[in-house]
């Protein structure tokens, strides 16, 4: 798993400003939703079997919300549905699911305790990896703590991030305050 480098292999990074399908001067409202898909599918029953499309992207504006955790993961579950993953029709599928909403909850919750709260959640889809990033004003570099104690109240969220994900890492913009924490799954098979 890496932290140093600041997205995954073959990724180009966190995505550019307007990528929310929004116009770019026109920034979402506050706990305000936006999807960009491309090419799009007409939504319908998949039987729990991700539909192949290609990258699909969905945001969610949470600067100074409240309840952010649930909100998120309320936002990834209604993603995850019109994706395809659920309802999950194997226990293999399932699990993934669950394990995509555990990272929302840990990134979020992470941006929560070590920063002033997350600016934004960002869920991006395709056919072999779901990628989520939480941008926050944080100075703070996180990282899993060593050693892990598992015995032990709290402290355990990056662990959690590091042991389900493909690979995660931090973002920051060199003129600009704060990070983006991304993580990486993948999709079921």
């Amino acid at each position: 798993m890496s932290t140093t480098r600041p997205y995954s292999p073959g990724d180009r990074g966190p995505e550019p400003s307007g990528a929310s399908g929004a116009p770019e001067e026109a920034a979402p409202a506050v706990g305000a939703a936006t999807e960009a898909a491309a090419p799009s599918v007409p939504p319908g029953p998949t039987g729990g079997t991700p539909q192949a499309r290609g990258r699909q992207v969905r945001r969610l504006r949470l600067e100074g919300e409240s309840g952010v955790v649930p909100l998120a993961r309320d936002f990834t579950r209604q993603a995850l549905y019109a994706w395809g993953w659920l309802p999950a029709d194997t226990a293999d599928r399932r699990a993934a699911a669950e394990d995509v909403l555990l990272v929302v909850s840990e990134l979020v919750t992470n941006a929560c305790l070590h920063a002033e709260g997350p600016d934004e959640l960002l869920l991006a889809c395709d056919n072999k990896v779901i990628r989520i990033e939480v941008s926050d004003q944080g100075t703070g570099q996180p990282a899993p703590r060593t050693p892990h104690r598992a015995g032990r109240p709290g402290g355990h969220g990056m662990f959690i991030v590091q042991r389900l994900c493909l690979d995660w890492g931090v973002v920051r913009a060199p003129d600009a305050p704060g990070k983006t924490v991304w993580a990486e799954l993948g999709a079921p098979a």
